[in-house]
């Protein structure tokens, strides 16, 4: 019986490739201890203990209540053209909702999460139920320490914190038309320090465009766009004028060049 001529020698397997997807929240950026950059940091970790690269990051500000998000649907696209891993920190980045969780894992793209990379897909639905389920317990948590201050305002006229010691005499945002100079100025820090923040995060964006050869605004701008970073004010397309001030404002508080 004739021998079957040896395969042919097929090389060395290609390195994996991932999609990063990272998301902080609107209301409570960093709220949960997990920045941008630390995301990154335990996707890169995860990445070259794979011996693998990343070929596109996605990032989102958006609250993980929300299944209407458009950059994770751009990321599960950009899985499918390039038959990449979509890779998150943790599995909470991707939303504290079973069914969204169940959407994903149907979408035809494979993901896998840094804090619990050998999950499987029933322990991905359990995780998901417990997140979804703290995150029900927070709500109700804090809508109740919220009446229960309310109640003892209308009670007593003012309310005193057993941590802080911090004594309010009335809920909700500080106004500079219904409230003190002071809480109109701290309503101002809080404004502008969210804003630095911001820009921050944006700031090593604007430097990679102007490594790869971007010299003006508007070429900036389109860069931005083109990566799917958000403005300030959650939208989608940059003008030049938006990045001329976050950049300035990076500047200023010693972010970039």
């Amino acid at each position: 019986m004739a021998q079957r001529p040896p395969g042919k020698f097929a090389g060395a397997p290609a390195a994996p490739t991932f999609v990063s997807y990272v998301r902080v929240s609107t209301d409570a950026q960093g709220a949960s201890g997990l920045g941008l950059e630390a995301q990154r940091e335990a996707i890169d970790r995860h990445v070259a203990g794979a011996g693998g690269k990343v070929v596109a990051e996605f990032q989102e500000i958006e609250s993980g209540k929300r299944n209407d998000r458009p950059q994770i649907a751009r990321a599960l696209a950009a899985c499918r053209a390039r038959r990449a891993t979509l890779i998150i920190a943790k599995l909470d980045r991707l939303a504290r909702n079973v069914s969204f969780v169940s959407g994903l894992m149907e979408s035809g793209a494979d993901f896998v999460a840094c804090d619990n990379p050998h999950a499987t897909r029933l322990t991905i639905h359990i995780l998901a139920a417990v997140a979804e389920h703290e995150r029900e317990q927070i709500s109700a948590r804090t809508k109740a320490g919220l009446a229960a201050v309310k109640a003892a305002i209308a009670a007593n006229g003012s309310w005193t914190s057993r941590v802080s010691g911090r004594t309010i005499t009335s809920l909700g945002n500080p106004s500079p038309k219904g409230g003190t100079r002071a809480a109109a100025r701290h309503a101002a820090r809080a404004a502008s320090d969210n804003a630095t923040r911001r820009a921050a995060d944006i700031a090593p964006y604007i430097e990679a465009a102007r490594r790869a050869g971007c010299c003006t605004l508007g070429q900036l701008a389109e860069a931005l766009t083109a990566r799917g970073i958000r403005t300030p004010g959650g939208h989608l397309n940059w003008n030049a004028e938006q990045v001329r001030r976050v950049d300035a404002r990076a500047k200023s508080a010693g972010v970039g060049s």
